[in-house]
């Protein structure tokens, strides 16, 4: 069996991580649903998602949308009180150096775009979509392989611009002393938030009663390190109404 958490697991979170899942280990076999004891962190994370043994985990909208909807079946989608977004949607900030003055879209054309994944939809589809909608491109593509990597190809000078999903960049600015040599120049529209995700046979209802259970008896401390206040049913054709990107 797999359960995976990996959108927001960094080295420091990992503790409360852990403890958030015992916590949904727990509440899941209280409703006969097999779990296992501890989270999987290494290997693939669409060998994850694609597991017919999946019993949980956390994957980006453009994902579920394209390759994994059908595949596996959607539990809800934790919200993380992010400003400027309804209950369970986020968005991406746009940066850039504060060296730099803040560039207008019709200068983005000659800019370097930084962006994690072209799988993900706060690094990659976001900006191809808010920079569509302004009528407007970017000039050279680097993929950075994280939102991390995005920040550092940022401040090092490799990239001139790059969108990043707001609550990773909360938790960047928690962490990372190197956030403080970027700038905000604006956001993306929202879209649906980052859903949990089980093998199509799961016990749906069961397990979303259950997250619920859990989100609401988190102590204060977890909650505020992990920054979850309920989980939300987004439904399908929300993820599906948003655009697919091209490849970068």
């Amino acid at each position: 069996m797999i359960a995976s958490l990996p959108m927001y697991d960094r080295p420091e979170m990992a503790a409360v991580t852990n403890r958030y899942w015992a916590a949904i280990h727990d509440a899941f076999r209280a409703r006969g649903i097999a779990a296992p004891q501890s989270l999987t962190r290494a290997g693939n994370l669409f060998d994850h998602w694609r597991a017919p043994d999946l019993v949980l985990s956390q994957t980006c909208g453009l994902p579920y949308r394209t390759s994994l909807f059908g595949v596996v079946s959607r539990i809800g989608t934790p919200d993380f009180g992010l400003p400027g977004c309804p209950p369970g949607y986020y968005r991406s900030v746009i940066l850039v150096r504060k060296d730099q003055p803040a560039p207008p879209p019709e200068d983005w054309p000659s800019l370097r775009l930084a962006y994690n994944e072209d799988v993900s939809q706060s690094g990659w589809g976001s900006a191809y979509n808010h920079a569509t909608a302004l009528g407007t491109t970017f000039g050279p593509r680097i993929g950075t392989g994280s939102h991390r990597g995005t920040v550092r190809a940022l401040v090092e000078g490799r990239a001139d611009i790059g969108f990043v999903d707001t609550h990773t960049w909360r938790l960047i600015r928690r962490w990372d002393a190197m956030a403080t040599d970027l700038e905000e120049i604006g956001f993306s529209e929202p879209t649906p938030g980052l859903p949990y995700i089980t093998a199509q046979h799961g016990d749906v209802p069961a397990m979303a009663e259950a997250l619920q259970e859990v989100i609401g008896a988190l102590s204060n401390e977890d909650r505020a390190a992990l920054c979850i206040r309920s989980l939300v049913d987004i439904p399908d054709e929300a993820y599906r109404a948003v655009h697919n990107p091209p490849a970068p």
